[in-house]
């Protein structure tokens, strides 16, 4: 836009020497005019923005952020939501920028309406247990829109940043995730172009069929309350090596059943329900259900970032009366870490251990998103 540009040229030297796709998240200015009340002191607004180049070098999509986290301050607004797509030889791809991913614009509107293959994602994530980790939501979000997700991460440990991952709607390809020093890796594997296609895509889930076909199991009344950040849970401990619980709030019920193999005796685990707004600022609706770890025995810290476990389950079967389509499964290790192949989501919405787990459990997790409940955004304004 403003010439001369050097690092456009370069990515586009660099796709065109290859022969490969490159695609970068940087700034881009547009020229605005004085008598927009809107239009900055310099005379051109400012957009964090993705730019993808093809083989020969061309640009061939340019997208700019719609929904900017709480510090992006030095970025605008576009006047509207853009939904960027571009085709390849194998597939059709779609790209937004990290805040993007849990908003029903642009994210479901390319996945749902366009029928995307896969999504490039740039983004500068900080990781938040127990839910919000970049590998754990991003691939519990590949699974349940359905479609690739290459995700790539800001690695600042010092800002809690780190976690990339190739995410398919099978589960985790190849994904890293080191919050220890500052070591990157390059991540390689080989995904379905159009997954829609392959024999192995998972089939179309409703997420309320079991939770609402069944009666309240034991323990509904035995609850309380403890807060996920700023979110208030209602939480009910899982007192016995096995058994039947049931959690509500709001419209939403959770249910849970399992079994223990080795539960430590320093170690406490709930089933938590949440069904309301999310945010300080910007409001969004989420509906979870939740099995986790407790950061120690005293039930006051139900809900606290807790990274280590000792507590391996036989079995454990999660589910929930969603009033959403949008449900994303997550299921984490001890350490951080993804259990690949370990869990199914069966049709009727229930998130199931295939087997024993192979490492301690931190979290089995089913996240809603009822974008329709969504509160409007403060500080987006028409232009």
């Amino acid at each position: 836009r403003f010439a001369p540009a050097p690092v456009q040229e370069r990515l586009s030297c660099m796709a065109r020497r290859n022969s490969i796709y490159v695609a970068a998240n940087i700034g881009d200015k547009k020229l605005c005019n004085s008598s927009d009340p809107s239009c900055p002191s310099d005379g051109r607004y400012q957009y964090n923005t993705d730019v993808v180049f093809d083989p020969e070098g061309k640009l061939v999509a340019r997208y700019h952020k719609y929904n900017l986290f709480r510090g992006e301050t030095q970025f605008n607004y576009p006047k509207e939501p853009e939904v960027v797509t571009f085709e390849t030889p194998f597939g059709k791809f779609g790209i937004f920028t990290c805040f993007d991913i849990l908003f029903h614009e642009p994210a479901v509107v390319l996945v749902s309406k366009l029928q995307v293959d896969t999504v490039l994602f740039p983004t500068a994530w900080m990781n938040v247990l127990p839910f919000l980790t970049a590998v754990e939501f991003h691939s519990a979000w590949a699974m349940g829109m359905g479609v690739n997700l290459l995700s790539a991460n800001t690695h600042n440990i010092g800002m809690a940043m780190t976690g990339d991952g190739l995410f398919t709607p099978e589960g985790p390809a190849t994904y890293h995730y080191n919050s220890e020093t500052e070591k990157g890796q390059l991540l390689i594997a080989e995904l379905s172009a159009q997954p829609r296609l392959s024999p192995t895509y998972p089939p179309a889930v409703n997420w309320s069929l079991y939770a609402t076909s069944i009666e309240k199991f034991p323990g509904g009344n035995d609850t309380f309350s403890g807060a996920v950040r700023r979110d208030n849970f209602t939480f009910s401990d899982l007192r016995h090596n096995d058994g039947n619980y049931t959690v509500c709030q709001g419209d939403l019920c959770c249910h849970l059943v399992y079994r223990m193999s080795n539960q430590s005796k320093d170690e406490v685990y709930v089933l938590g329900a949440f069904d309301g707004l999310h945010g300080s600022l910007i409001k969004y609706h989420w509906q979870i259900c939740t099995l986790l770890k407790c950061k120690s025995t005293d039930l006051n810290t139900c809900g606290k970032p807790v990274e280590a476990a000792q507590t391996k389950f036989e079995m454990f079967s999660l589910s929930g009366t969603f009033g959403t389509n949008y449900v994303f499964p997550e299921v984490l290790y001890s350490g951080v870490q993804l259990a690949p192949g370990e869990f199914e989501v069966l049709r009727d919405g229930r998130l199931k251990s295939k087997h024993r787990t192979s490492k301690p459990l931190l979290t089995a997790t089913l996240f809603g998103r009822l974008y329709e409940k969504d509160l409007p955004h403060p500080l987006r304004t028409s232009r």
